[in-house]
């Protein structure tokens, strides 16, 4: 695929010419992409034989297969991703699982008016798996990374209005600093700001990069060490404001409590789990608050007598802590170094207001 040119996404039941498999391929990696700790979201997530699942980011469709393999090849799969060149991918690379698989491209924090377009209303899973894939890093050409010199994009759906390039060339400091500041927690957010809009226009990464790099390591001593590259909050803090990837993490997560099936005390393990995997603290921060708020009864004050918000528990986690990957998993797959998994069920309300 060209650079600049609208990836196109093909709907399941409709096949892939033999350029778009060689396009959809084409990168320097032997897989496109690696889902981690997907071993672990199997076993979490209880899938069964039959199941509805929901794949909130399909990406590659790594856990998606493992899901389905997981049940014999009986459960059915809603995979959602933004990006359409990540639904061409897993149109190929899955086609063997056609019929247990609908594709859809959106967010998902659209689950529940997409679950209604299929004639879904409860699922028995559903994971999201968080950031950014190997793929989009290394060969889309969207400017994701500062490794490759390439256009101020990063919008994983091609149809959203504001790239990269709009907020560093329009934003002003102030709004600059506050993207960098809550989506990168970069401690030099001002300094960046300030020099990003002195060097302005800016239209690739490896001005981005050089800008940055040149503002964080401005007055630092040869003796301190830098363990990340200088400009990696900066590049994530914008990927996020571009794709508004907050946001819809936290309209997902309550879309979540609305899809999970209730129990059926007549079966085990029946209790519809979301299982969430994160890559820096800030999306760990919400999903680590929206388990432990809505596994609380009441939310009011301590120092509050009677409770006056009427807030019911909806889930129970079943992670106290965060999964990490493997010793092997990190070493076969550095980029899972990172990951963290948290789990919950949702609760029987009846059984649990008795």
């Amino acid at each position: 695929m060209e650079n600049g040119a609208t990836p196109k996404y093909i709907p399941l039941g409709e096949s892939v010419s033999t350029g778009d498999q060689m396009n959809i391929l084409n990168t320097e990696q032997k897989q496109p992409h690696t889902s981690v700790m997907t071993k672990e979201v199997v076993e979490y997530l209880q899938i069964r034989d039959g199941g509805i699942y929901i794949d909130g980011t399909i990406g590659a469709g790594g856990h998606t297969e493992a899901i389905l393999q997981a049940s014999n090849n009986s459960a059915s799969i809603i995979g959602i991703d933004k990006d359409p060149e990540a639904l061409n991918l897993t149109e190929f690379l899955l086609r063997p699982y056609r019929e247990n698989i609908t594709l859809k491209q959106g967010s998902f924090a659209d689950m529940e008016s997409i679950c209604k377009t299929v004639g879904v209303e409860q699922v028995d899973g559903i994971l999201l798996d968080l950031g950014i894939s190997s793929m989009q890093l290394e060969s889309s050409g969207r400017g994701f990374s500062f490794i490759r010199n390439e256009p101020l994009d990063m919008r994983m759906d091609p149809q959203t209005k504001t790239t990269a390039a709009d907020i560093v060339n329009k934003y002003s400091v102030d709004e600059l600093e506050h993207v960098l500041r809550n989506f990168g927690d970069e401690p030099k957010a001002r300094r960046i700001s300030k020099i990003i809009s002195e060097a302005r226009p800016i239209s690739t990464t490896k001005q981005l990069a050089e800008l940055v790099s040149r503002a964080v390591l401005l007055n630092m001593s040869t003796k301190q060490k830098v363990k990340i590259h200088p400009a990696t909050k900066t590049f994530q803090a914008l990927r996020i404001a571009v794709n508004t990837e907050l946001k819809d993490l936290e309209m997902g997560l309550l879309s979540s409590l609305n899809l999970l099936k209730i129990p059926n005390l007549n079966r085990k393990n029946s209790y519809g789990r979301l299982a969430v995997i994160a890559f820096h603290s800030l999306e760990d921060r919400i999903v680590k608050t929206f388990i432990k708020t809505e596994s609380t009864d009441c939310l009011c004050s301590k120092k509050q007598p009677i409770c006056t918000c009427d807030h019911v528990a909806r889930l129970r986690p079943v992670t106290r802590k965060p999964l990490v990957p493997s010793s092997h998993e990190i070493l076969s797959n550095p980029r899972s170094r990172s990951s963290k998994l948290r789990v919950a069920e949702v609760l029987d309300r009846q059984v649990h207001n008795v």
